[in-house]
């Protein structure tokens, strides 16, 4: 039976509306139940405390639970597979630290691509390292310390939360950038770093800033310089190392994906909600109390900077041959 013509536009327009406006009806009506953000670390680090922040926030806007599940190990690459191998329904979410842009390159025997695999949904904050120096140095600046390294090749220490660490490769590229060799001693975390660096067992380091921020201020330890191109707030009398280095930039970047093909409306939504947790002042000052500043960037804008940020240090990781532990 032939169907006239008018009657058959108004069916091949409603068929072509109707997934449209299922995808805009799921999206209202989302989140049905409790959704979970993974973080690759333990509870108490700067990306779980990022996580719960955002969680505690979306949880009230949303009105479903939004809970943090730790899975640490492997360099956080436990917590990608979880997330990559996850149904993209938009109810599993990775808390996303630099290391997910440096084991793109450190490992060559991963289950999953970085890029490839994840749905950018959005940035929360950019923390800087700090590049720290033990009261037993006599270099106080940034070139002080480069004309000592310069003048004592391999012999100054340079500690990191380990190999691979994002504090273990800016200290590659700052070595790179300023053309000296210094002794890289990798940690098993941050603070046995810290511990000996206070006693003077090695006399620099670089870690994250919201580790170190208290000894720091205390007086216990001498930071040299962020590594941000901007001044950290909490810090903010101590000086960039692109103001004696142009151009230096090793940020911390955390943020929120997805799996691959997560509806692109969930996305949308979260990336909304997300970048107006941003702008709230208990948010902001939340994050200036861990020595970061908020990133609020779109889906694509964030897509972007991971992919920058993969470039970047497959570049230090390959020059300063690197390998894992």
């Amino acid at each position: 039976m032939k169907l006239p013509r008018r009657r058959f536009l108004r069916l091949a327009v409603g068929a072509v509306a109707m997934p449209a406006a299922a995808r805009v009806a799921s999206a209202q009506t989302y989140p049905a139940r409790t959704v979970r953000i993974v973080v690759g670390f333990a509870a108490g680090g700067s990306v779980d405390i990022s996580a719960r922040l955002i969680g505690q926030w979306l949880q009230e806007r949303l009105g479903q639970p939004f809970v943090i599940e730790n899975r640490p190990g492997a360099a956080t690459n436990i917590a990608t597979e979880t997330v990559v191998r996850a149904a993209p329904d938009g109810y599993t979410f990775l808390m996303v630290g630099p290391s997910s842009t440096i084991n793109a390159t450190l490992y060559d025997n991963l289950s999953f691509v970085f890029l490839r695999d994840v749905a950018p949904v959005a940035s929360t904050v950019r923390q800087p390292q700090v590049l720290l120096a033990s009261p037993a140095l006599a270099a106080k600046t940034v070139p002080e310390l480069i004309a000592y390294a310069k003048a004592n090749p391999g012999k100054i220490t340079i500690a990191s939360a380990g190999t691979g660490s994002s504090g273990h490769l800016a200290g590659e590229l700052f070595k790179m950038t300023a053309g000296i060799n210094m002794l890289h001693v990798p940690y098993r975390g941050a603070g046995p770093a810290l511990t000996d660096l206070l006693g003077g067992q090695v006399l620099t380091a670089v870690v994250g800033i919201a580790g170190s921020i208290e000894q720091v201020r205390a007086g216990k330890l001498r930071a040299l310089a962020v590594t941000t191109t901007t001044r950290a707030p909490a810090l903010p009398d101590v000086p960039t190392m692109s103001e004696f280095l142009p151009g230096f930039d090793a940020a911390d970047v955390l943020g929120l994906v997805a799996p691959k093909n997560t509806p692109a409306e969930i996305v949308d939504k979260l990336n909304k909600e997300i970048n107006a947790a941003l702008a709230d002042p208990k948010i902001t000052a939340r994050f200036a109390d861990l020595g970061g500043t908020p990133l609020a960037l779109a889906p694509a804008q964030y897509g972007k900077l991971l992919a920058d940020e993969t470039e970047k240090w497959s570049k230090v990781i390959r020059a300063a041959n690197v390998k894992p532990e």
